[in-house]
């Protein structure tokens, strides 16, 4: 709120000079003294009306002399409940809320209580028209301090302030009707119900119960049925635990026979695919009716225990199913996050979900978040749990409008989160719903809560439930049959629980799949013989000359870099000299490829348009205008589509975005690549939680790509090594694939192999770095017109394998140090074997080159310290090969800093290999 002070000790005469400067033009004015002036002119034409006959007129020179500085501390005071109202709201069911500084008193804007029968012109800034400062104050308190407190002020866009300042003081007033109260009450009971069920019949079991916050079911029906009203076809809930059974039977219309069978451990639980994950933490997908018969398309996405981890991932999905599903109109899919208080303030995954809402590659047109806040984290205070006022400040940083709201008041929590539905249809922007509620049991229903909090739980063990909370409120406005109402529907609830667990058979809700869905219901799983041969994945001549010509060229009217320009006529200059192309070109082939057969591809990260080595130049700039051209726009016949973004400063939040997106659609290839493979350890969770088990724990394929810069050439610990060791390690099942490719047309086909299986799987590659422009891993065009991925590549200068005493196998770049030695030493008794697919290992084919080389003696030869990088892990898993090892020492870094120790480590490894 702007400080009006200034205005509040000026003289009379200078208020009226800013009127007549008003009069004249309205915009010559600051914005807010412009809101008061023409509240001030509403009331004086009315009243001109009045004296005139019913005939309004706008002649200022009859307007009655107006005390300017009471008028003026008056709309100070309309000002500061619009923006500081929010800290006296009563907001919290339970207890007093802190004492924050408001100075909303009428002392505080030099009026007082004298003043409280004496009109004002101000009140018609409120929709009161000319009303007493008694009238004014009451109406302010209903609007932004009873059960409801709301965060706007910090907004810059006034057509956003307009409209919630409208929707609070003028819509928020409107009394809900008969029916909506009623769908409220039925929703509180099935909520309050169903946990008082669940406690009674499986006592000490861990369920996570929304037990003081069920008014979040008929808060989420609210949601549904608004955004039904407002063109939304879907909805994608984003959650933790706590609700989630009660969110799934009551809002996702999962059946009580599935959810009991879960409790009772009867239920028949597919495990062909790995060992499944606790009831609580499942996905689920349905399809209900809205109250008025529309059809919703409801999606609750899978998530671990790691907290907020799943918020990227939905909206990623979101914007996924947008772009497939609904050509990117954001209106039509609506994703929800529903936060825990403790964690949205606590976990730093939201921030970056915040600060990606608006950019082009992230934004899903805005998200409702929900906090159902307990005011308490496991055990901890949230005096404790964070330094801002709110656990929900942050939003600050985006503009994104905060309801703080009471739980208790069911009818206040419905008005909320239908002005979050219309809000973020009207402006495709974030919004948060606070609602402060409580948590009857520990965090979970075996912890005692007294032990931490016994003054809270003692004023928490005697109050009311909402739905009991919500009767009386019936009951005492006008509602008399709420309390039989009431009986009648626990009655009825009761029993059918009761039906269902004596087993009494629950028709599951019809379902439509999606054409993304029946994409995935068309793939299989995979078996270890799939990894042994990779599918064919060449392309003709013919789309190959096309594709190459196309990225090779751009439009006539623009002017890329002269040096850009320079590295792209080298490339088009080796491909008429040698028919060779380089790394880069070969990966932007694989990508034109995929969208010459229609499908899309999306790769984000940070500076992939260009790359973090300059090396891709997918999208290039107009070194006169600025201007963007991207190199793979102009494929002709091809249907897919191509986006790059270049991401925030993220790896966390972005790439959970990614794996989302790749979850949604199984014929889109989704790249993220770290800026240095290192860097992922920034993402270590969605790697852990996601990517390596989320097919095992849900039943969940997916083929996100990760493209991880690997490899040491004196740049450091921090931009040497992509820490291969943790995935290796991370390995089971065949559950991702992982890669360290040493060719253009290897990384080619591996590429469009994503796509070509039957089935999808992660792709972690190891990418080169230094090695980008090297002459050995540039390929020939047959290699891209025959065959498909090389899972391993045997030495082609072996003429002769019986000649062969030792055989280096080794992966990614290390294999270039060791051919150059070996062509400088001229040595004829040594192979080198690269093994360019680490997982699954390709045993057949390594039994093979074993059987070929069986007067060899086998090492396995490595860059990376002895404990990283791949050694532990075929020592593990190559039982059938006898090798030794060959690396760096073991190290707790992942490599020295030294430039000078790395080349004589470097030194010691080629030397050792070829002197053993």
């Amino acid at each position: 709120m702007k400080d009006f002070s200034y205005i509040t000790n000026s003289h009379p005469a200078f208020i009226e000079s800013l009127y007549q400067d008003f009069v004249k033009d309205p915009s010559s004015i600051d914005a807010d003294m412009k809101k008061f002036f023409e509240g001030f002119d509403f009331a004086v034409a009315n009243n001109a009306a009045a004296v005139n006959g019913g005939v309004a007129t706008t002649d200022h020179s009859s307007a009655p002399i107006i005390d300017w500085m009471r008028e003026i501390r008056v709309y100070r005071l309309i000002l500061g409940y619009r923006n500081k109202g929010h800290l006296i709201a009563k907001t919290n069911p339970i207890r007093t809320r802190k004492d924050r500084g408001a100075n909303l008193d009428l002392g505080f804007f030099g009026l007082s209580d004298a003043d409280l029968d004496t009109t004002f012109n101000a009140g018609n800034l409120i929709g009161l028209g000319t009303a007493t400062l008694r009238t004014i104050v009451q109406h302010l308190q209903d609007c932004y301090a009873n059960h409801v407190g709301i965060e706007f002020k910090y907004i810059s866009e006034q057509e956003r302030v307009d409209w919630i300042t409208k929707e609070m003081e003028v819509n928020f007033s409107t009394p809900l009707s008969l029916d909506k109260k009623k769908r409220i009450l039925e929703k509180l009971n099935q909520g309050v119900m169903f946990e008082k069920f669940l406690h009674t019949k499986y006592i000490g079991q861990k369920r996570f119960s929304l037990e003081g916050g069920e008014t979040t079911i008929a808060a989420l029906d609210a949601i549904i049925n608004t955004a039904a009203e407002h063109d939304v076809h879907e909805v994608v809930i984003g959650m933790a635990h706590r609700g989630r059974l009660n969110i799934l039977a009551n809002i996702m219309g999962k059946t009580y026979e599935q959810i009991f069978s879960e409790f009772e451990g009867t239920a028949k639980l597919d495990q062909t695919m790995g060992s499944g994950d606790v009831k609580y933490h499942m996905g689920y997908g349905s399809e209900v009716a809205s109250s008025k018969g529309q059809k919703m398309h409801l999606k609750l996405m899978p998530n671990p225990s790691h907290l907020e981890a799943v918020d990227p991932v939905v909206l990623g999905f979101s914007r996924a199913k947008a772009d497939v599903m609904y050509t990117s109109d954001f209106d039509k899919i609506l994703p929800i996050l529903i936060h825990g208080d403790a964690s949205v303030a606590g976990q730093g995954i939201v921030y970056e979900v915040l600060q990606m809402s608006d950019l082009d590659g992230y934004s899903t047109g805005g998200t409702i978040h929900f906090v159902i806040n307990n005011q308490i984290g496991f055990t901890t205070d949230f005096d404790d749990a964070r330094s801002s006022d709110y656990c929900t400040s942050l939003a600050a940083a985006i503009q994104a409008p905060v309801l703080h709201v009471n739980g208790d008041d069911a009818e206040a929590v419905v008005k909320c989160v239908e002005i979050a539905t219309r809000y973020r249809q009207t402006f495709n922007a974030d919004i948060f719903v606070d609602m402060v509620c409580y948590r009857r049991h520990g965090h979970n229903e075996g912890d005692d809560p007294k032990f931490t909090q016994p003054q809270l739980y003692s004023l928490i063990e005697k109050h009311q439930n909402p739905r009991e909370v919500y009767t009386q409120f019936l009951l005492q406005n006008g509602e008399p049959d709420a309390r039989e109402l009431a009986k009648e529907m626990e009655k009825e609830f009761w029993a059918s629980l009761q039906d269902r667990l004596d087993e009494v058979k629950q028709k599951p809700l019809t379902y439509t799949y999606q054409p993304p869905e029946l994409a995935w219901k068309s793939l299989r799983r995979a078996v270890q013989a799939d990894f042994e041969k990779s599918p064919a994945t060449a392309i003709s001549e013919a789309d190959f000359r096309k594709i190459f010509d196309a990225i090779m060229v751009w439009p006539a009217d623009f002017a890329p870099l002269k040096k850009v320009e320079k590295i792209i006529q080298e490339k088009i200059k080796l491909f008429q000299t040698e028919t060779k192309v380089d790394w880069a070109t070969g990966e932007l082939m694989a990508y034109s490829s995929l969208l010459l057969n229609g499908s899309d591809v999306r790769m984000s990260g940070q500076d992939v348009k260009r790359g973090t080595f300059s090396h891709r130049h997918a999208v290039l700039r107009d070194e006169n205008t600025d201007s963007y051209y991207n190199r793979l726009s102009r494929i002709d016949g091809a249907k897919g589509h191509f986006r790059i973004y270049n991401s925030l400063l993220s790896e966390y939040g972005v790439l959970g975005f990614e794996y989302g997106y790749a979850l949604a659609n199984p014929n889109a290839l989704v790249l993220w690549e770290a800026q240095f493979g290192d860097f992922c350890n920034g993402a270590q969770t969605m790697i852990d939680q996601f990517i390596s088990g989320g097919e095992q724990k849900w039943n969940r394929m997916n083929g996100i790509t990760l493209l991880l810069p690997h490899g040491y050439e004196g740049q450091g610990p921090e931009h040497s090594s992509a820490r291969m060791e943790r995935f290796l390690q991370a390995c089971a099942e065949l559950n991702m694939v992982v890669t360290n490719i040493t060719t253009a047309a290897n990384l080619f086909h591996a590429l469009r192999r994503q796509l070509a299986w039957q089935f999808r799987k992660p792709l972690i590659n190891f990418s080169p770095k230094a090695n980008l422009r090297h002459p050995g891993s540039y390929s020939h065009m047959s290699e891209f017109i025959n065959g498909g991925f090389k899972e391993i590549l045997d030495d082609d200068t072996v003429t002769d394998a019986s000649l062969i005493k030792k055989v280096l196998m080794c992966s990614g770049k290390l294999y270039f140090d060791l051919a150059e030695r070996r062509q400088k030493l001229n040595t004829q008794d040594t192979a080198i074997v690269r093994l360019e697919q680490i997982y699954p290992l390709p045993y057949q084919q390594l039994e093979a080159l074993n059987k070929k080389y069986n007067k060899a003696t086998w090492f396995w030869v490595q860059e990376e310290p002895l404990n990283m990088g791949a050694a532990s892990f075929l020592k593990m898993n190559l039982n059938t090969i006898n090798f030794g090892i060959i690396s760096r020492n073991p190290s707790a870094a992942t490599a020295t800093g030294y430039n000078k120790v790395h080349k004589q480590e470097q030194e010691e490894i080629i030397d050792t290999a070829f002197n053993i």
